[in-house]
């Protein structure tokens, strides 16, 4: 029987960014250097497949230091964390590589030298998620205020309007975020912007090239974890932008065919820290109940990169 036609927009960039690429590569090295175990503070990324793989070769994550027995090394996830675990670490002599991403690691900069510079920080950002867990934990306890919602914004109270800043969690939604920032400086006029956009290149650039699709499609996909920002921003951004059939997916396993009933075009891209062997997954998949077609709509070439430590390069 003839297969019906389906046509695949593959959205441009998508999948990993250079702070998760990055990550991944000092869990391998540290592996290839020093043996396994080697132990990690928290899922090194916000995917089950390659976390799940770096355990293959030998990787033991866990959530706190407590949980690390002494004489091991420790890898520090790309989401960064609180000074706090830095202290406690070095109190027991742990040898740490700090996989933090660069553009985190900037946002913490930022953060400590407003402190510094005596004003209020907020921070935009989800409640809960490892990164704004680990940017708070730059300042004294109550130093930092977290902002979640436009709703939020309207109604925070700060101790000094005049002595007043902000930074964002990385991952956020571009427009979500700009409206928050909106009400900000308008109830806050003063209030110190960072120095650089602080949602990452990456972020926005998936969000554009889901935007660039979503009219286009009949339904699109999502690859990436449920508890991954990124990820669930983009399903977020499609929707908005015209394509209400809009699913957030690990694995081509979880598309259900009848789901794709009626889609004549997919659009299909992937969150910053799943593998293009998943969309792959999801495009053979496709392949045996259609007559596939692949368009690659591409926006931008990304040629970002980022340093890995000396330890690990000497």
């Amino acid at each position: 029987m003839q297969k019906p036609p389906l046509k695949i927009l593959l959205a441009g960039p998508r999948g990993f960014c250079a702070g998760v690429d990055r990550a991944i590569k000092i869990v391998e090295l540290a592996l290839e250097k020093y043996g396994a175990p080697v132990y990690v503070r928290h899922e090194i990324v916000h995917n089950r497949f390659v976390v799940e793989a770096l355990e293959e070769k030998g990787a033991v994550f866990v959530e706190e230091l407590e949980e690390i027995p002494d004489g091991v090394p420790v890898v520090f996830s790309a989401h960064g964390v609180a000074r706090a675990v830095f202290s406690e670490a070095d109190e027991r002599e742990l040898f740490y590589l700090d996989a933090t991403c660069p553009l985190v690691t900037k946002v913490h900069v930022d953060a400590r030298r407003h402190e510094s510079e005596g004003r209020q920080v907020i921070l935009i950002g989800h409640a809960g998620h490892p990164e704004v867990i680990g940017t708070m934990g730059q300042l004294p306890e109550g130093g930092m205020i977290l902002v979640e919602t436009v709703e939020q914004a309207r109604t925070v109270e700060v101790a000094d309007p005049e002595r007043l800043s902000y930074v964002t969690q990385t991952t956020l939604s571009v427009d979500e975020t700009e409206a928050i920032v909106e009400v900000l400086m308008e109830r806050f006029p003063a209030i110190e912007p960072p120095r650089k956009e602080d949602i990452c290149y990456a972020t926005t650039n998936r969000q554009a090239a889901v935007k660039a699709i979503a009219e286009r499609c009949d339904a699109l996909a999502v690859i990436g974890a449920p508890y991954s920002s990124n990820s669930k921003r983009l399903a977020e951004v499609a929707k908005d932008a015209g394509c209400e059939k809009a699913v957030l997916i690990q694995r081509a396993r979880e598309i259900d065919p009848a789901w794709l009933d009626g889609v004549g075009t997919l659009g299909l891209t992937a969150g910053a820290s799943a593998p293009e062997i998943l969309v792959q997954e999801l495009i053979d998949r496709c392949r045996t109940l259609f007559d596939v077609t692949v368009e690659e709509v591409s926006l931008i070439e990304e040629s970002v990169e980022f340093s890995l430590p000396r330890a690990l390069t000497a």
